[in-house]
């Protein structure tokens, strides 16, 4: 399907749906094709952990801090 500017604009979610669907659409300006609408293909995959290895911490994350603790609850001892 070849489509003008002006009237992608206007049915931009319609042409998505078409793509989508698997159709072929061009879009033109003054009759003359400009752009090819078609599905995203990744790049590559994610890779999970990253920076496993690379990061360590001084103290233990799930240890409560007394002093944020008194902000919260106050002093509760």
């Amino acid at each position: 399907m070849e489509i003008n500017v002006s009237e992608a604009k206007a049915q931009l979610s319609k042409l998505i749906n078409m793509v989508h669907r698997g159709e072929r659409v061009v879009i033109c300006k003054n009759n003359l094709p400009l752009a090819d609408l078609v599905p995203h293909k990744s790049q590559r995959k994610r890779r999970l952990g990253l920076l496993q290895g690379k990061w360590s911490s001084t103290h233990d994350l799930l240890q409560q801090d007394p002093d944020v603790e008194a902000m919260f609850y106050g002093n509760v001892r």
